[in-house]
């Protein structure tokens, strides 16, 4: 079955380019905040995964002028691949802290923090240069 998308022209891009950028700064403004390592990193997480969802779009948008949209993230990350496998493998990263981030009941370990901001990191370069 195909991946749910939707349409992606210009404007589409530069907006969720800003969503991204949005959820990177509030990232920043998170982990800046943090008395200690273990310290919000849940809510850290959650926005490194949002931003890193969003620039996942962007390239998408640029690279095939639609983006997922449906709730699978296998075919997310599937539709990602066709663009740039190196990226999905960091959006994979990232949607699989996603539910233990955002739903979970222990705070994320200071390892996974790093491979999230890893991930972001590398989506948001790579969205800033399509």
């Amino acid at each position: 079955m195909a991946p749910r998308t939707v349409k992606a022209d210009a404007h589409a891009k530069a907006g969720r380019m800003q969503v991204a950028q949005q959820f990177f700064a509030a990232a920043e403004i998170v982990r800046e905040l943090a008395d200690d390592d273990e310290d919000l990193t849940n809510a850290y997480v959650t926005l490194c995964v949002h931003a890193g969802i969003a620039a996942a779009d962007v390239l998408c948008a640029a690279g095939r002028g639609e983006y997922a949209r449906g709730d699978s993230h296998h075919e997310a990350v599937a539709l990602v691949r066709t663009v740039d496998p190196e990226a999905a493998k960091d959006l994979s990263a990232l949607l699989s802290l996603k539910t233990m981030a955002g739903y979970g009941t222990t705070t994320i370990r200071s390892d996974r923090v790093r491979r999230a901001t890893r991930a972001m990191d590398s989506l948001m370069d790579i969205a800033r240069r399509v």
